[in-house]
């Protein structure tokens, strides 16, 4: 991810899968707008993904590869899930979320994450190579 720095990981509690294990944040409104774009595929291929926070719906226009997306409560529980959005393409928006995870084209199928499986987020705390506290979604 060229502007993104890996700061986490997505792990799929329900399944015991890792969904992601180079996860970028989005946090800031800058980051929030910015999302994926000017990324290019072979940057962001599988165990990459990127979480988006707040958030209740992503689109993919100026995208040049398509997405998995992932809704999110503010528990962790994937409330929708949106697979190989296209480019230039608008997902629904869904008032339950509070946040989204984009993940490479086909996680979602083959890792087999459904609705109400529970998602752990769990990021590294700044300056530091060891891993943080869980966070839940809802920052």
């Amino acid at each position: 991810m060229s502007q993104l720095v890996p700061k986490g990981k997505a792990f799929n509690r329900t399944r015991q899968l890792l969904l992601a294990n180079e996860l970028a944040l989005a946090d800031s409104h800058w980051s929030r707008l910015r999302g994926l774009l000017g990324t290019s595929p072979d940057d962001f291929g599988n165990g990459r993904g990127l979480w988006i926070v707040p958030c209740k719906g992503v689109h993919t226009l100026a995208m040049r590869f398509a997405i998995d997306v992932v809704y999110l409560d503010r528990d962790g529980t994937v409330v929708h899930i949106e697979p190989d959005l296209k480019p230039w393409r608008f997902a629904p928006m869904r008032l339950q979320a509070a946040s989204v995870l984009e993940l490479p084209s086909k996680t979602v199928t083959i890792t087999g994450t459904v609705i109400g499986d529970k998602i752990d987020i769990t990021l590294q705390k700044d300056g530091d190579n060891q891993p943080g506290d869980q966070h839940a979604p809802s920052r």
